[in-house]
């Protein structure tokens, strides 16, 4: 699906940034960023963590950063669009829930596979109140060059993602498009239902993978 490849190139996006220096005009937005994927990495680098049985403990610990640079509310409100305003409060945190541990998934199980090669180059940074967009470009092993924009606002003193376009394709507006044409031929409750279905198959596959590491 479109949105996976999403998912996938704005997980290499966000783990390559420290691998280049931020452009001399980089902001809070830009800096905010840079310190928490710091932290992903130095998790990801922590010998203890790699031993095996640690993949649990491990994810959780990038599972606590994504939820400081993710608004996973917003990305929820933003990717339901106008299907939101229908919604009780008590669907929107069921909502929320779901749509951020799929998120956080593949986050995660992209994040664990990179291999560094990669490396991120900072076209900018534009600031309008309380939005922003941090523009960068990714380079890979063989030269390709990828436009990544992280769109950005300001929640109290914090500056939280709520869209990544990779070569001008919303992340969001994938998952929009997939949610409204569910929405169309179904209920919310059948949308409900296909997400927890997926929670429940990553779910299972963490058991047999922990299993068999126990088994070692």
């Amino acid at each position: 699906m479109a949105a996976v490849r999403t998912v996938a190139a704005m997980v290499v996006a966000v783990v390559v940034v420290l691998a280049s220096g931020v452009s001399a005009g980089a902001g809070v937005p830009t800096d905010q960023l840079r310190g928490r994927i710091d932290r992903v990495l130095r998790v990801l680098e922590d010998p203890t963590l790699k031993q095996d049985g640690r993949a649990a403990e491990r994810r959780a610990a990038i599972r606590t950063i994504a939820h400081e640079i993710f608004d996973f509310r917003e990305l929820s409100q933003r990717a339901l669009a106008r299907h939101w305003q229908a919604r009780t409060p008590a669907e929107r945190d069921e909502f929320i829930q779901l749509f951020a541990d799929l998120l956080e998934r593949s986050y995660i199980g992209k994040i664990e596979t990179f291999s560094g090669g990669d490396r991120v180059q900072y076209s900018g940074e534009s600031v309008e109140g309380d939005q922003a967009t941090v523009r960068t470009r990714i380079v890979t092993k063989n030269g390709t060059e990828i436009p990544v924009d992280y769109r950005m606002h300001r929640v109290g003193d914090r500056w939280l993602v709520y869209d990544v376009a990779i070569e001008s394709v919303s992340l969001v507006a994938n998952y929009r498009a997939q949610f409204n044409k569910i929405l169309q031929r179904g209920s919310f409750q059948q949308l409900i239902a296909q997400l927890a279905a997926k929670k429940d198959e990553a779910h299972d596959g963490d058991g047999s993978q922990s299993k068999r590491a126990s088994q070692k």
